[in-house]
């Protein structure tokens, strides 16, 4: 994992935000606090500001697919 992070690092981000958030549902998360959450990470250092939907909602599907494989039932 990179030592900074960007907007175009999704897979990271949501890995770090997966870790993070354990039992939050990423597809309860608003976009304004999904933004919140990414810039507060210490490892993020991109402009607050080159942010957008289809960045935010990539990153969303990325945690949701970390979510989904932490808490999958087990057999």
């Amino acid at each position: 994992m990179p030592e900074q992070l960007t907007w175009a690092d999704i897979e990271d981000i949501a890995i770090l935000l997966a870790e993070k958030f354990r039992d939050l549902d990423p597809l309860t998360v608003r976009f304004t606090d999904l933004h919140r959450y990414v810039t507060e990470l210490p490892e993020f250092s991109d402009d607050p500001k080159k942010s957008n939907e289809s960045k935010l909602e990539a990153i969303q599907m990325a945690w949701y697919e970390e979510y989904k494989d932490e808490h999958q039932e087990l057999p």
